[in-house]
């Protein structure tokens, strides 16, 4: 930005940081959670009111304690850019298997995995569900070249799924998306695609703490026939079954 200085003269003044105030029912519930992901506390105060700052690297949080704050009713969000994103979520899940046994993907706090967004150009992103009901919203800041566009029925249900879920928390919109697709099987199928949407529709079902729903998926992803090249072309898929399966058990 430019600032007057005292000559009539202007200068640009750049690296300024901008840090989102996000409200949440208990300070001591955010620093035990963010600490998990490999946040550290830069400051914080009980009085006048509770409040808290966050920083991992070059990412900073800041928060304030309402008393009586319901997170299911939470608006706040933020954005957050990063050149890597499938490197951040491994961190970040790395964090929530050491502390909890399993990556979180259901209720509060929990997290989704990275996925390109047909509502943001194609960019990869993946969110937090913070213990405030904040959505941490982390996206790829640059990518290398655009995403390419679904392909295939199952393909653009799945983009249209992860727009409802991921991007709107509109969970059982998701799943209706999901069910119409799988409830009408088509010859010409990828068979890699199908795994990715049972896998998702998993997901979503721990999303809606319908845990009968997720076994459910995750048995049929394993009657899903695979070539040497499909199963490598599903790994990531794979993993998140098994991230969902430990979410389960």
């Amino acid at each position: 930005m430019r600032v007057p200085i005292h000559d009539g003269y202007q200068v640009r003044v750049t690296n300024e940081i901008t840090v989102p105030l996000l409200p949440c029912a208990s300070i001591d519930d955010i620093v035990a959670f963010y600490e998990v992901l490999g946040f550290h506390t830069t400051y914080q105060q009980r009085k006048p009111n509770p409040a808290v700052g966050l920083q991992r690297e070059d990412l900073h949080l800041q928060f304030f304690e309402i008393a009586g704050f319901d997170p299911a009713q939470s608006y706040g969000s933020c954005l957050v850019l990063t050149s890597d994103t499938g490197q951040l979520y491994r961190a970040f899940a790395a964090g929530m298997r050491a502390a909890y046994g399993k990556v979180l993907v259901s209720g509060t706090p929990r997290m989704t995995r990275p996925r390109a967004r047909k509502n943001a150009d194609g960019m990869s992103g993946f969110s937090v569900i913070d213990p405030g009901g904040n959505w941490i919203r982390v996206f790829q800041s640059a990518p290398a070249s655009p995403a390419p566009a679904p392909t295939g029925r199952l393909g653009k249900a799945m983009a249209n799924a992860v727009v409802q879920s991921d991007s709107r928390g509109d969970a059982r919109q998701a799943a209706r998306i999901l069910d119409s697709a799988l409830a009408r099987p088509e010859a010409d199928d990828d068979p890699v695609a199908l795994v990715e949407v049972l896998v998702y529709r998993a997901e979503v079902a721990m999303a809606l703490n319908d845990p009968a729903t997720a076994v459910e998926m995750l048995a049929r992803v394993d009657r899903v026939a695979l070539s040497a090249d499909d199963a490598t072309r599903a790994a990531a898929a794979y993993e998140a079954a098994t991230d969902l399966a430990a979410a389960l058990s």
